[in-house]
């Protein structure tokens, strides 16, 4: 076996690229500035606010209509979050009790609830209507394209008990996991609006800046997104070195601002610890976590593995570009937001490593990448899959010769199993929750581990460099990972996309004979599965010297650097994807070949390996 997989380590690419979305018009997105006041009840957990909402239409579409989500309408019984729980097969183990929905036993008390009491534009009432998690808006006046207007609510709310990342009272013992809190306009992009009901998948947000106001209990602590304006007045931890603050009241109200977000995510709790970790060359690291002894070790070691982490991906995909990371115990497992995560705590070292490093790539792979993850969530839980599994191999000293091989034997499963959907399935389409998984996190990490092979392991980095700076702050689809790969690489990669993620085809090369000819050895090389790709082989003769061959896919119109340059390789004639067959000439006899190998590698998502190998018999 080849070891191929290196450390890796890059200098920044630099260089921006015009933008076009794929109906070829200029790129544009909207934008959105919140302005919001929030008053908590830690005593019943209900809560009062009101937003002001300035939305600006980038669009060439005049808006009649806007919608808004209401997240928190799923945790109620009869939702349909609660009856996708009920009918699906293999139902979310968090959100099961012996077998059955916990929303569906969720008390009156206990259930959650976000309504908009009150709503105008620029000053005039308009009508609206609650369907669920969705608020429709009949605008009072049209936005013209690069029209501004303001919308101005009043809303209230109910923290639902926790189930499904948001909620109180966490089987960790957290107070308050606030995600997906507040009314949330829906995004409008040049598909059109995306008002999806939460079915407890994945999400789609506008880019804007966040003023936002909490007023809460003064012994609760607050870590999420946003700097706090006013650390003097707060103290916890956040008030300057050698400072003290004295408060008044019962009270205390936080003012955070976060420019350039999506979300607005935050965790509050009577006993968090709240330590900081000031990078060199980096931003500052917040930690929240329950005053509990037994977490004190695993979460004060995270911390430099934290700071490490965040030094991977700046070097490895590009520089992360706010001035605060917060890594907060909360939520029901681990879930990415904007400017910082909520994780569970009590974990192994390890897990709780390898959860902080997952979620953290989300902050360049969803928080500055913003793929719509309904639609493409294998961009986003599948690159950040890839990513993380180099840095926990780097970080974590875990010397694996190839470290996506948790996610090919996933994707190998999920084939075998015969439940396979294609990754342009819809997040919330999946007939079951083992094959959006594997399809999301497994194959889209594949995706790029695979694509390594067809482009080249420093082609494959440097197009993810160029991917986030050509796109960061906007929102990618398919087709730009694409052409960015196309453009790093000089192949043609049109095939790649289509047969990867719109289809369930699979990749199968097989050595379907071996004979000899006129003191040569022909190899005759078989396409089994519809999905086309390169080959590299490795042939290996009775004294051991080793070297490769390489098959090109016609359709891709180049050719890769050779990935072991240490030995030496030929270069053969393309093979046309509608060849069922391939034959090569080894300038050898029979009698002197003692082995081959179809991409020694096994970066090749190949269904079957069986029938990629042939040995000399003994």
């Amino acid at each position: 076996m080849i070891k191929i997989v290196k450390k890796l380590v890059y200098l920044l690419f630099c260089g921006a690229g015009a933008l076009l979305a794929q109906n070829n018009t200029p790129y544009w997105q909207q934008h959105v500035d919140y302005g919001m006041e929030v008053t908590m009840d830690v005593e019943t957990y209900q809560y009062n606010g009101t937003q002001k909402l300035v939305y600006t239409n980038n669009s060439p579409d005049t808006l009649q209509r806007m919608y808004y989500h209401l997240y928190f309408n799923a945790f109620q019984p009869g939702s349909e979050m609660d009856l996708r729980l009920q009918n699906i097969k293999d139902g979310d183990k968090r959100m099961m009790k012996d077998g059955k929905s916990r929303i569906a036993s969720l008390s009156e008390t206990e259930q959650g609830y976000l309504h908009a009491l009150t709503l105008t534009q620029d000053g005039q009432k308009v009508d609206f209507s609650e369907e669920e998690t969705i608020l429709v808006v009949d605008l009072a006046k049209p936005i013209p394209p690069g029209g501004k207007t303001t919308m101005d609510m009043s809303f209230q709310g109910q923290v639902p008990l926790q189930v499904r990342r948001s909620g109180r009272n966490s089987t960790e013992g957290v107070a308050l996991s606030m995600s997906q809190w507040y009314p949330k306009v829906v995004e409008y992009d040049f598909e059109g609006w995306h008002p999806n009901p939460y079915i407890a998948r994945e999400f789609h947000g506008v880019w804007g800046d966040f003023d936002v106001k909490i007023t809460i209990d003064k012994e609760y602590t607050i870590g999420g997104t946003g700097y706090l304006q006013n650390p003097q007045e707060i103290g916890h931890g956040y008030e300057a070195a050698g400072t003290k603050v004295k408060t008044k009241g019962k009270t205390l109200t936080w003012h955070f601002k976060a420019p350039m977000v999506h979300d607005f995510m935050w965790g509050a709790d009577p006993e968090y610890v709240h330590d900081i970790v000031e990078m060199q060359n980096g931003p500052l690291l917040h930690f929240f976590y329950k005053d509990k002894p037994e977490l004190k070790e695993n979460w004060k070691n995270l911390q430099p593995k934290t700071a490490a982490a965040m030094e991977f991906f700046n070097k490895n995909i590009g520089p992360y570009p706010y001035k605060q990371y917060s890594v907060v115990q909360g939520g029901d497992g681990g879930m990415e937001y904007a400017m910082s995560t909520l994780i569970t705590g009590e974990r192994s070292f390890v897990s709780l490593v390898g959860v902080m490093v997952h979620e953290m790539a989300h902050s360049w792979f969803q928080h500055v990448l913003a793929t719509n993850e309904s639609k493409h969530s294998w961009m986003d839980e599948g690159f950040t899959s890839f990513i993380s599994s180099l840095c926990m191999n780097e970080i974590m000293d875990q010397g694996k010769d190839n470290p996506f091989q948790g996610s090919y034997k996933g994707y190998y499963a999920l084939v075998k199993s015969g439940k396979e959907q294609p990754q342009t399935t819809h997040a919330d389409r999946y007939d079951l929750n083992f094959a959006y998984g594997i399809a999301a996190y497994s194959k889209g990490s594949v995706f790029l581990s695979q694509l390594g092979y067809v482009i080249g392991q420093d082609k494959l980095m440097e197009t993810l460099r160029k991917y986030y700076e050509d796109f960061k702050f906007k929102h990618p689809v398919p087709n730009d990972i694409k052409r960015t790969a196309e453009k790093v690489s000089g192949m043609e990669l049109d095939w790649y996309l289509t047969d990867w993620t719109q289809t369930t085809n699979t990749i199968d090369y097989g050595i379907k004979d071996v004979v000899s000819e006129g003191g040569k050895t022909k190899v005759v090389f078989e396409r089994i599965g519809l999905m086309p790709m390169p080959l590299d082989i490795l042939v290996v003769d009775a004294e051991g010297n080793r070297e490769t061959y390489y098959i090109p896919l016609r359709m891709m119109r180049a050719e890769k650097d050779n990935p072991y340059p240490n030995l030496k390789r030929t270069v053969v004639e393309d093979w046309p994807w509608a060849y069922p067959t391939y034959e090569l000439v080894l300038d050898m006899p029979i009698t002197n070949l003692a082995g081959l190998n179809i991409d020694p590698s096994q970066l090749m998502a190949d269904i079957n390996r069986e029938n990629n190998i042939w040995q000399a018999q003994e």
